[in-house]
Order: C-alpha cells, then sequence, then structure tokens
C-alpha cells in the first residue's frame, strides 16, 4: 500500500482515500477551434507510459477532495514528491531521487 502526501491537508494518508487521473502537465489547445482532429485525438487519449519517473495528477476523493501532482517511479512505485497543480516538480527526469524525497 502506498501512502501519499497531500499538499493541501499536509498529512499523509492512505492509497484507499486517492484516486489518480492520469499525466499531469498537459496543456489543452490553445485555440481550440483551430485544431485539427487528430490532435484533439492527441491531446484527449494518447498519453506517456514512461518506465521511471512520472507525474501524475491524483485526487484526494476521500479527504480535502483536491487535485494535486505526484511524481512517481513507476518502476519501483516510489513517490518522490507531492506538490500542488500550478507548481512546477523539483524532481525531473536526470535528476536524484534522493533530491526530492517525499514528505
Amino acid at each position: 500500500m502506498l501512502h501519499i502526501y497531500c499538499p493541501h491537508c499536509a498529512e499523509t494518508r492512505e492509497e484507499e482515500e486517492f484516486r489518480p487521473k492520469g499525466e499531469a502537465h498537459i496543456a489543452r489547445p490553445v485555440e481550440p477551434e483551430a485544431t485539427s482532429d487528430e490532435d484533439w485525438g492527441n491531446y484527449l487519449f494518447f498519453r506517456k507510459n514512461p518506465r521511471g519517473l512520472h507525474h501524475e495528477l491524483w485526487y484526494h476523493a476521500a479527504g480535502c477532495r483536491k487535485f494535486f501532482n505526484v511524481t512517481r517511479d513507476t518502476v519501483s512505485y516510489q513517490i518522490l514528491e507531492t506538490y500542488k497543480v500550478g507548481q512546477k516538480p523539483s524532481v525531473v527526469a536526470g535528476q536524484s531521487a534522493d533530491k526530492g524525497a517525499a514528505k
């Protein structure tokens, strides 16, 4: 079982309280009416599925009911950090996992 730190509640809770919502930091097309069908399809349906470091959007369903981001290693399932939507991750690919350890 994962233990996840919610940056809004400032508490570490069990995984059962949260819902993963997919890849984080996906930019919506700037001009929707000028976007091609292929680009809309890519935006709506295609996501990265990396082996290793991945930024994900999570929802605290049984707590504050807010969204936040998680940086997680998809190989070890280790959560390296959590941060609020709109903030930038401090752990990025190519960086040591020790620098952004979860709270």
